[in-house]
């Protein structure tokens, strides 16, 4: 049986839940004040079977003190029951609610006239003209109007099969998205706990999910699910829902809040919109209006900034803006919203989400800000994954990233992805996707990095890993570093050794003069074996200027890198000969000591013939090279395999 939400719209006292109690049997007014007072002042629910459709009726309240309470019933129906009493006609709250349907982008309803046991018959059609003149080119424009008495029950057959006709005339709801159930009531049941209602807009809820209340990211376990007041396994979206959860107090939870998977989406306070601003809005809209916005069943206050060199929008006109938030909200692409002036509280616009995680844009850049913003409007899914990865820059968006500013589920975020890959607009890098062109801009930059490096320092092998990394990825997460060192190695241009990264054709050319001070510093260690001088004195008894210092040591990084030499500690440099001639001495010390194998300090120093100057460096060094092993006072000699 399919199931759709029914949202009741019109002015205060025209009869809203006197018709859905008449058509349901159920009396949506709930609150003792409202059986007392007579009107409805928050949300009310009922539910009518209509054979192969299921209705959830959303009652809102009328007057206009409570317009934000209506707000967080409107968010989710499918079809809009505008009721207009017969006695008094189209009433300003009648507007302001229609106003709002439109703005929510409601496509569908029907128009009950209410009361018409209370007025002349020929009074009627009277009230259906000036109900046609305010409907007049909108989506109520050809809806059905029926004349009805909730007290007589005139009509209602008439409504209940209309109802049904134009309910399942309505289209499915997109199962793309993720499951997401803005929180419209709490409340706590002795016995269960926490148990939150909502209209179900996505996805499912199933009994033993983990999922998640958002803003404030508390995890809850969903204990139960009923669906117009019976128990399910699984509820499905466009039916109102009530969902019992664990792992949390009511206390802690308010309406506005959103059930949604767990880790899955994020809260954001920076929105991109196409606001619409109403004909008889009072004035403009201008930057930096503190507002009230109204999305999903949340209300919370921000400010515009207008996305226009004037810096603001008329009445009746559309344009692009940016809502900067006071508090956090969900916000997914295609939302919509409503905007109601500060003080004194009045809707004023609507319009849609189209980016919820945007940033603060400059002035200058205006211009390239709304032309993205006017692509991304209406783009296919993976034209708009590229234009969300685009914008994201150097950093590209991970996955995850990609779930929370889509709100689609894994089959359809993965399908856009290797549509928007294979059409070459985007680079997948380990998980994380990057529009080509920043990949590409991102390789020639490492390339020319390195490039500029052998010819700023010729005689090093290569520039560090590290070094590049810092200086021209650091926008960039390290999936991306990786990727595009593979490819530029792929491609055959740059080689990767140990932690330096070089040109393939690139060789250190050593001048006549430098290899004769190579092959002198070489000498010198050579002869000094495990007694051998600091650098400084080093270049000395080579005959090397202090202002050879720099060239000197690049030279004797080459002799490290080549393996020649070993920094053993600070400047304390060995030559690798002097190094494995102590390890095979050290081997044969330790087969003569089976089965300890161990040396201590003084030991070593006779087994070395160096002063303990020498002989601690050297011991750390070979504890590092895992040739000895520190216990206490001793080493022990780890046995070399063959």
């Amino acid at each position: 049986m399919r199931s759709i939400i029914v949202g009741t719209a019109g002015h205060i006292d025209h009869g809203k839940s006197a018709l859905v109690r008449a058509l349901t049997g159920i009396d949506p007014d709930r609150l003792p004040e409202e059986k007392k007072r007579g009107i409805t002042i928050d949300l009310g629910f009922a539910d009518l079977d209509l054979g192969e459709v299921r209705i959830g009726f959303v009652d809102v309240p009328g007057h206009e003190r409570f317009i934000k309470n209506m707000l967080a019933g409107a968010h989710g129906i499918d079809l809009v029951l505008l009721v207009v009493a017969a006695d008094e006609g189209v009433m300003p709250q009648t507007r302001e609610h229609f106003d709002i349907c439109r703005l929510l982008n409601v496509r569908r309803g029907l128009i009950a006239v209410t009361k018409i046991d209370l007025v002349e018959t020929e009074l009627i059609p009277l009230v259906q003209d000036e109900i046609s003149e305010l409907v007049a080119g909108s989506f109520l424009e050809d809806a059905p109007v029926l004349s009805v008495s909730a007290r007589t029950g005139a009509g209602l057959e008439d409504l209940r099969r209309t109802l049904r006709e134009s309910a399942l005339e309505v289209p499915s709801r997109s199962s793309e998205l993720v499951t997401r159930l803005p929180v419209d009531r709490v409340f706590s049941m002795k016995g269960f706990g926490a148990v939150v209602t909502g209209t179900l807009v996505s996805g499912e809820i199933s009994e033993g999910d983990e999922l998640e209340l958002l803003p404030p990211r508390l995890r809850v376990r969903t204990r139960g699910v009923q669906v117009h007041g019976k128990a399910v396994q699984q509820a499905f979206a466009g039916q109102r829902t009530a969902v019992n959860l664990g792992g949390v107090d009511t206390t802690a939870i308010e309406r506005g809040m959103v059930l949604a998977p767990g880790g899955r989406l994020q809260p954001v306070q920076i929105v991109d919109v196409e606001l619409d601003v109403l004909r008889d809005a009072p004035r403009a809209l201008r930057s930096r209006a503190r507002v009230r916005v109204h999305i999903g069943a949340a209300e919370v206050l921000g400010r515009l900034r207008i996305l226009a060199e004037a810096g603001a929008l008329e009445p009746g006109s559309k344009g692009f803006a940016q809502l900067r938030l006071e508090s956090p909200i969900v916000a997914l692409p295609d939302e919509r919203f409503i905007i109601r002036s500060y003080s004194p509280s009045q809707t004023i616009a609507g319009g849609r989400v189209i980016d919820p995680f945007a940033r603060k844009h400059r002035q200058k850049d205006l211009g390239s800000v709304c032309a993205r913003l006017k692509q991304l409007l209406d783009a296919d899914h993976p034209d708009r994954l590229s234009q969300f990865v685009s914008s994201a820059g150097d950093s590209g968006l991970s996955f995850s990233d990609l779930a929370a500013r889509t709100g689609w589920k894994d089959s359809s975020l993965i399908a856009a992805a290797r549509q928007a890959t294979e059409s070459g607009e985007l680079i997948e890098a380990d998980g994380v996707l990057l529009a080509t062109r920043n990949f590409e801009e991102l390789s020639a930059a490492a390339l020319a990095a390195v490039k500029e490096h052998h010819k700023r320092e010729p005689l090093s092998r290569g520039l560090a890993r590290e070094i590049l990394r810092e200086r021209h990825f650091g926008h960039s997460p390290a999936e991306v570093f990786r990727a595009v060192l593979a490819r530029l190695e792929a491609d055959g241009k740059l080689l990767s050794e140990r932690d330096l990264l070089r040109v393939r054709d690139h060789k250190v050319d050593l001048s006549e003069s430098d290899i004769q001070l190579r092959d002198r510093l070489l000498a010198v260690y050579e002869q000094a074996a495990l007694e051998p001088p600091i650098l400084d004195d080093a270049m000395a008894l080579v005959g090397a200027k202090p202002a050879q210092t720099v060239h000197v040591r690049k030279l004797v990084q080459m002799l490290i890198d080549a393996g020649l030499l070993a920094r053993v500690h600070g400047d304390l440099l060995f030559h690798q000969q002097s190094l494995a001639g102590l390890v095979d001495k050290l081997q044969v010390y330790a087969a003569a000591h089976e089965p300890e194998r161990s040396i201590d300090v003084p030991a070593f120093k006779n087994l070395a013939g160096v002063s303990r100057k020498y002989a601690i460096p050297l011991l750390e060094y070979l504890d590092s090279k895992r040739v000895t092993i520190r216990h206490g006072d001793r080493r022990l000699i780890v046995k070399m395999k063959n």
